[in-house]
């Protein structure tokens, strides 16, 4: 029997176990929203993200700092004027079916994640290949120095999880994933799972983790549970009431105006362990129906008022929202003036109404994705909706849940035949910190997310901005590239949120960053 089948056999009985007369410490959370889809190269949910930290692992991870850092592997070496990376494995990697990670696994990974990823087009004018001379090294020769490859190799959405290479090199990317085999701390109790429902994690006996303390998803992923479930509860109120009767451990995302009732429950603790928050969007199809004309899209946008859109998600809160913003984190270095009187002076409705009978609109219907269990898109987009209707938008608002939404907008279908015209959704703010890791901005038609926007202004400022030498140079192309969005309207920025989050006193050990992560976490 070959040695990889073998140790597959035996991980197989191996689970995470508690010690002989102690009961299993399980912490139960309640994420988000419905878990639909498993495959985190496939989609770019926001739960799906959370789901693959905990499963699975990529090449780099990032401290609270944002700063990439080794987490597969040991590190890299530099050659050749900057043209040569070599990178080596850790010692101790195994797969969740116990045969040991090598480095073609890591390759075949990567070449799936390539083909799905809006910025792999980076690659193809940077990447001469990716090579994997022996079981522990994976080689970059590159046509010219790229110096913020760890950067990108660190970005949390969508990952570049590593996978074995019989799972990677078999499956589609544009098709999801069978079989959950990855290397994280936690293995996916696959028979567990129920769609809309319930999914369970057992800590991976195998894993061993970093020596570095843990920072967001870098250092030692440190797993101090056996077990973690996640609850979906999708009415709100429910979900606050179970975690003030102690039946769950943690909540993601607690409706905003229920915070107050937790922080009076004196076995409840509130606070913010998203540090960079969310920012809300609206996304348009810029290939079928009316919101392919950019002039409408401009009128959309100026009919949005962000704060109000931030209210309704937030409440009055404003250290809990950002509102209005561009197409740049605000506080992030990037971050730029560039247009921003478009979003800080609020057009009236007379005039958003000329714009949009300026564009050349005829009535045409707008099918809007309106999902309802997802508490600050319902909220936003209900705001949004509604102004729009207001400067004479003809809206069929189809309520949905959000795997409805992560399944049809995969969509390139006329309005009439199953298509969508506008869909909300968050993308991490750490995500918009710069022009590199910013996937729904990327305007390279075909190959960019959902809605398929296609712009050269922004596509050139972008390339360039990855190679400009100075930040000087970053400054001025940084503000070329809002500027052009601004005027393409790639996405509707709604604002930035920063929810806090709950859990139970008796939990601890939770770490900030952009994501859940389980790692640290203790139950007394």
């Amino acid at each position: 029997m070959k040695r990889r089948g073998f140790l597959a056999g035996a991980a197989a009985t191996t689970l995470a176990a508690p010690a002989l007369g102690q009961k299993a410490k399980t912490l139960i959370f309640v994420p988000q929203a419905n878990l639909t889809s498993l495959d985190p190269v496939w989609t770019t949910a926001t739960v799906t993200r959370n789901f693959a930290l905990m499963t699975y692992e990529t090449l780099y991870g990032r401290d609270v700092s944002f700063n990439p850092q080794p987490l597969m592997v040991q590190g890299h070496v530099i050659e050749d004027d900057g043209k040569r990376w070599t990178m080596k494995l850790r010692d101790g990697l195994v797969w969740h079916d116990g045969t040991p990670v090598l480095a073609r696994d890591c390759l075949a990974s990567l070449q799936r994640w390539l083909k799905r990823d809006a910025v792999a087009p980076i690659f193809d004018a940077r990447v001469d290949a990716i090579e994997a001379p022996d079981g522990k090294t994976l080689v970059w020769r590159l046509k010219k120095p790229f110096p913020l490859l760890a950067h990108f190799l660190s970005k949390v959405q969508p990952s570049p999880v590593m996978m074995p290479e019989r799972i990677a090199a078999s499956t589609d990317p544009f098709k999801q994933v069978a079989e959950i085999v990855g290397c994280g701390p936690f293995r996916f109790v696959k028979e567990d799972y129920v769609s809309g429902s319930f999914a369970s994690f057992a800590r991976f006996d195998g894993y061993v983790p970093r020596n570095e303390p843990a920072s967001y998803t870098a250092g030692g992923h440190k797993v101090f549970v056996d077990r973690v479930e996640w609850k979906v509860i999708p009415d709100p109120a429910t979900a606050a009431n179970a975690l003030a009767s102690g039946e769950v451990d943690w909540l993601e995302l607690p409706q905003p105006d229920l915070i107050p009732m937790l922080k009076r429950n004196a076995g409840v603790t509130t606070g913010l362990l998203d540090v960079f928050g969310t920012i809300a969007v609206l996304r348009p199809n810029h290939l079928v129906g009316p919101t392919a004309n950019p002039a409408l899209r401009r009128a959309m946008m100026a009919a949005i008022d962000q704060k109000e859109c931030m209210i309704a998600a937030m409440g009055e809160d404003p250290s809990t929202w950002r509102a209005p913003i561009g197409f740049l984190t605000p506080g992030s270095p990037s971050a730029t003036e560039a247009g921003m009187d478009i979003v800080r002076k609020q057009k009236s409705r007379d005039e958003v109404r000329k714009m949009v009978q300026a564009s050349g609109y005829k009535g045409e219907k707008l099918v809007v994705l309106h999902p309802t269990d997802q508490v600050v898109y319902n909220a936003f987009i209900t705001v949004a909706v509604d102004a729009l209707r207001k400067v004479g938008l003809n809206i069929d608002e189809q309520m949905v849940d959000w795997g409805t939404v992560v399944q049809r907008r995969t969509s390139k279908a006329e309005l009439d035949k199953g298509g969508w015209s506008l869909f909300p959704a968050g993308a991490p703010a750490a995500e918009f910190t710069d022009p590199l890791l910013s996937n729904p901005m990327r305007s390279n038609g075909a190959k960019a997310w959902f809605g398929w926007p296609d712009d050269p202004r922004i596509e050139a400022a972008y390339a360039s901005w990855i190679d400009a030498g100075t930040d000087a140079e970053k400054r001025k192309l940084e503000a070329d590239y809002q500027l052009a969005a601004f005027d393409s309207v790639p996405i509707i920025p709604c604002g930035q949120y920063l929810p806090h989050a709950a859990w139970r006193k008796n939990v601890t050990g939770l770490l900030k960053g952009s994501a859940p992560v389980f790692w640290g976490a203790d139950k007394a």
